[in-house]
């Protein structure tokens, strides 16, 4: 920090801070005249061999330029000097206004958006609903059974389409006689009972055979995506091509090989199915028992988040959701523009995202929450286990600083939600494997 420099604060409200700063103008005096000296060396005037300008008309002609430019980088050097020095925890850019020479000092202020100070409201007067789940052995039968519909294959069949049956066909699609974009296809495949169409359609097509025609009619639900769709009854003309059964694969060595079991058969297979899912309840039940603790600080602590916090907010989950296109549709996502995705379809969760971070890290502060390490360890373990090398993994993690500073965030963050659910009042609920997993899907 710059010994010269006089810096004044005055907080102006929740979420922001004024500073004026004060540079003496002999700081700026003596960079002006260093880059008209450097200016003068190469300068061409009519008239004057370069380098041999006098400095009487570089002044004239560049002195006001060259301050000008010297005074915008002293304001971006000491703002930042500023702002460490007086300890704010500033969100965002500043914003630099009134800039004036006044007796011997360069001044301007800076408005600067502060993370905001706020008491944590309602800790112990928060309800949450505790969920836990056990894996059944119908649970561990039916995620065998969903293994082998991963793998299935199609057998062309002359009975009716029944549940679990794929058909191939064709539809058009109408409403009030007339056509609609996307409501007409070729060919179209649809396993019976995986609900890909809205409600009532599949059931039209069951008991219909190869070479069969009708036309069905169904109502598009209230809150479908297409707006001018959304309630309306629609009429669709099917003709079915072909009917398929579904014929799972043997529960032989080769399948079995599929999952890395070569010995112990299916005993082996459903010991570690059982355990994968063992793992994912234990995720999933802390994931919702922290949304739901999250969700009861949120209710009772409403509060003005810095705009400048929100945008970036904005920016981190608009590029998640493309990251996700990307992974989804590959190459094609390229055609993609984030533009297409305006602010307001985040602004809702981007804001719910902002006022959390605020408040779990208000509630660290106040209670010297530090990381549990142990946690961590035991974190990386766990998450080490999904993978064939797990010394590899846990290696990875313990040695790269930015991933396990992430997991520390993570545990730090667990750590706050067991704070939470001590101080607060807390009702457990058994629920299914199924239902425990559901929940947090469509949470995500």
């Amino acid at each position: 920090m710059a010994t010269d420099l006089q810096v004044t604060t005055n907080k102006l409200n929740n979420k922001e801070t004024q500073l004026t700063v004060k540079v003496p103008v002999e700081k700026i005096q003596k960079q002006v005249e260093s880059r008209i000296g450097q200016v003068a060396k190469t300068a061409k005037i009519d008239g004057f061999r370069k380098g041999k300008v006098p400095m009487s008309h570089i002044r004239a002609q560049y002195g006001a330029g060259i301050q000008q430019e010297v005074i915008n980088d002293v304001i971006r050097d000491t703002v930042f000097e500023a702002i460490k020095e007086e300890d704010i925890r500033a969100v965002g850019m500043p914003n630099i206004d009134d800039v004036k020479l006044e007796d011997d000092f360069l001044v301007y202020q800076a408005t600067v958006e502060i993370f905001p100070e706020i008491d944590v409201q309602g800790v112990s007067d928060i309800e949450v609903e505790r969920q836990s789940a056990t894996v059944s052995d119908e649970d561990v039968d039916t995620m065998i059974e969903n293994l082998q519909k991963q793998r299935q294959e199609f057998a062309e069949k002359d009975g009716a389409a029944d549940e679990g049956d794929q058909v191939i066909f064709d539809f058009e699609g109408s409403i009030d006689g007339e056509k609609f974009e996307g409501g007409s296809a070729e060919d179209f495949k649809l396993v019976l009972g995986s609900n890909q169409m809205i409600p009532g359609f599949e059931d039209g097509i069951k008991g219909m055979k190869a070479g069969d025609e009708k036309t069905i009619e169904v109502t598009f639900p209230e809150d479908y995506q297409a707006e001018n769709l959304a309630g309306k009854q629609a009429q669709f003309k099917i003709n079915v091509k072909k009917v398929e059964e579904s014929k799972l694969p043997e529960i032989n060595d080769e399948f079995l090989e599929l999952f890395g079991v070569k010995e112990g058969g299916i005993d082996k297979l459903k010991a570690d199915v059982r355990k994968n899912m063992e793992r994912e309840i234990k995720n999933a039940a802390r994931n919702q028992v922290k949304q739901a603790a999250f969700d009861a600080l949120l209710e009772k602590n409403e509060f003005d988040v810095p705009s400048a916090m929100l945008e970036q907010e904005i920016d981190r989950q608009r590029s998640m959701m493309m990251q996700r296109f990307a992974q989804q549709f590959g190459a094609a996502a390229d055609s993609f523009n984030k533009d297409m995705l305006p602010n307001e379809l985040f602004e809702d969760q981007a804001l719910r995202a902002a006022r959390l971070g605020i408040i779990v890290a208000r509630l660290i502060d106040t209670n010297n929450f530090e990381v549990d390490q142990d946690r961590v360890e035991a974190f990386i373990k766990e998450a080490a286990e999904n993978y064939e090398d797990p010394e590899e993994v846990i290696e990875y993690y313990t040695n790269d600083k930015q991933q396990r500073a992430n997991i520390e965030s993570v545990v730090l963050e667990d750590q706050v939600v067991d704070y939470l659910i001590a101080q607060g009042k807390v009702t457990d609920k058994e629920v299914s494997y199924q239902d425990l997993l559901a929940a947090q899907q469509q949470a995500m």
